[in-house]
């Protein structure tokens, strides 16, 4: 039996003015503060087993002003496994841009990993971009850019097919 390797540890979380811990591989970044600090951006998608392993989705940023984190790149697979999907980026706090979303793994003779979604803004703040897909056969699907905050903002971009 394939182990498929064990899921990285998770970020700490940041105290009440600061960010957000890295994900671990694999492991989600942790939360901003209550109120304000940016996520921390997660971990890159874990080893250990032969498929391809997904990235770790980022931290949200504090309630009032903090940036989500960008989510974790996919890892490969060997010979023809998929590829890791991208992790999502985290939401903003009501102040702050969403994180993007990490790429999705290239795979060989099996399908791309999905590029990760970009995290929504909520007021004030642009949409973060998605994760590009990772080439295979077929390729995997492009993130797509998260919403623009409700008051000023811009959509984020989706990624690249």
């Amino acid at each position: 039996m394939l182990s498929l390797g064990a899921p990285g540890g998770t970020g700490g979380t940041g105290g009440s003015n600061n960010g957000g811990g890295t994900g671990g591989v694999g492991g989600a970044g942790g939360n901003g503060g209550m109120f304000f600090g940016d996520g921390g951006a997660g971990g890159v998608g874990g080893g250990g087993g032969f498929r391809g392993a997904a990235g770790g989705n980022g931290g949200d940023g504090g309630m009032l002003i903090g940036s989500g984190g960008a989510g974790g790149a996919g890892r490969a697979g060997q010979l023809g496994d998929p590829g890791g999907a991208g992790g999502a980026g985290g939401m903003a706090g009501a102040i702050g841009n969403g994180g993007d979303g990490g790429a999705g793994a290239a795979s060989t003779g099996s399908t791309g990993g999905s590029g990760g979604k970009g995290g929504n803004a909520v007021l004030f703040g642009d949409g973060g971009n998605g994760g590009n897909a990772g080439p295979g056969i077929p390729p995997g699907a492009p993130g797509t850019g998260g919403n623009a905050g409700q008051v000023l903002g811009q959509n984020g971009n989706n990624g690249r097919p």
